[in-house]
């Protein structure tokens, strides 16, 4: 498909639906001949490359962003850091901060992510799961079990981890999502450092 093919109003679609910049959408286009789902796979596709290869770079700047429930009875702190001040103001980065602040408020994980759960309560989950994968799976093949151990596990760590949570302004997709989509859109290297979440009487 050649470039004038593809109009103004379909890039300005798909930058609409992906926050992606102009170029990289009209790029998606034109490698996917104009389809709309298979340009946002590449353009996910390319956000998490970005997001892989900034994922080294050190984070000096940022945000604390508090967040208080309305009846003021529920406040939670996040700090999530960029690379520069500048991505630091950007209305994204602090959308995402509030984002990430209103899932915390709604689901009060216990951990940031899976680097974050002690090993001792993985090593305990672990032994539980198995112990009741194999009194349900009796007599299935060892790799059947050990692959939903797995997913068991799996399970467990979206209960438990803020990344693995649905991102409570668009619950479509997981925080761990959000972020790398930032990070290939911004091109700066973003991460969620801890939180913080009070409940009056808690």
């Amino acid at each position: 498909m050649n470039m004038t093919t593809i109009d103004a109003k379909t890039v300005m679609r798909l930058r609409e639906m992906t926050g992606a910049p102009m170029m990289d959408c009209k790029a998606a286009l034109q490698e996917t001949a104009g389809d709309m789902d298979k340009a946002k796979e590449v353009l996910r596709k390319r956000g998490k490359q970005v997001a892989d290869k900034a994922a080294g770079r050190e984070v000096k700047e940022g945000l604390v962003y508090s967040y208080t429930h309305h009846n003021g009875k529920l406040g939670v702190l996040v700090e999530i850091v960029c690379e520069t001040d500048f991505v630091a103001r950007n209305e994204d980065f602090k959308a995402f901060c509030r984002g990430v602040a209103l899932t915390v408020a709604a689901y009060s994980p216990p951990y940031l992510d899976r680097n974050s759960v002690p090993a001792a309560d993985i090593q305990n989950e672990r032994r539980i799961v198995t112990e009741m994968t194999m009194e349900s799976m009796k007599g299935k093949p060892q790799s059947v079990i050990d692959k939903a151990v797995e997913g068991r596990l799996d399970k467990f760590y979206a209960e438990k981890c803020l990344t693995e949570k649905p991102y409570v302004p668009d619950d479509s997709k997981t925080v761990e999502a959000v972020r790398t989509e930032l990070v290939g859109k911004i091109g700066e290297n973003i991460q969620i450092r801890r939180f913080v979440r009070l409940e009056l009487g808690g």
